[in-house]
């Protein structure tokens, strides 16, 4: 779990999470991050009383990449507020299985979202309990009959990248939920590359980024980035 770890202080935890990997616990019976890293830091750092460790923000489970971790109770509404306010710059690699018209756009639709099945739906106009979203992504290139999109969310809706690129016909390789034929196990072709952020305790300007994964169609983007 050390090899996970990006960077790390007296306020902060951030990993380079590994798809397939729960954040925090849900219905299901597996682990989450979140607990791993609480007995890991219990363990690594000899504390005799339990480790206070919370989420900062989310990933969905198929996605890799960056993820912060608040160290302390006082950390955390200082992140939270960074995230309220777009003062954090995110930038996602995503590979999709088609070549978008446009090279370099930005889109925005409004998002609802079905609980039940866990999907999210952009439309064009705005819709009863929709939530507006923004990103812009530049087309990087093409390998293997896939595409590599560097995106950039301008705000943080549920499964919103993923719902927005399959509204333009350009789902993300492997995401059977939002229209790609052949899906790749417990993960998906979107990593979390970059974050950029003023430090909320020493105001200094900060930059994470969590290097790719370990697999075939990564590999081939390599060079590209």
């Amino acid at each position: 779990m050390q090899e996970e770890i990006v960077f790390e202080d007296n306020h902060l935890l951030v990993i380079n999470k590994k798809a397939g990997l729960l954040v925090q616990s849900d219905q299901s019976d597996d682990e989450a991050l979140l607990d791993s890293y609480k007995q890991f830091i219990k363990k690594r750092d000899k504390k005799p009383n339990n480790v206070w460790l919370e989420t900062a923000h989310r990933l969905d489970r198929p996605v890799s990449g960056v993820l912060i971790f608040a160290k302390s109770s006082k950390i955390l509404p200082r992140l939270n507020k960074l995230f309220q306010e777009r003062k954090i710059e995110k930038t996602y690699l995503a590979i999709v299985e088609r070549k978008p018209q446009k090279l370099q756009a930005e889109l925005i639709h409004y998002l609802v979202k079905n609980r039940q099945k866990n999907v999210t739906k952009a439309f064009q106009s705005e819709k009863k309990d929709s939530k507006k979203a923004i990103l812009s992504y530049e087309y990087l290139g093409a390998g293997n009959h896939k595409h590599l999109l560097r995106v950039f969310p301008k705000t943080g809706r549920p499964h919103q990248i993923r719902a927005q690129l399959a509204a333009i016909n350009c789902p993300i390789v492997g995401d059977l939920k939002y229209g790609s034929p052949k899906g790749r196990g417990h993960f998906i072709y979107l990593h979390a590359y970059s974050l950029e952020f003023i430090h909320p305790v020493k105001k200094e300007k900060i930059s994470l980024q969590a290097s790719l994964p370990n697999q075939t169609n990564w590999n081939i983007f390599k060079d590209y980035i």
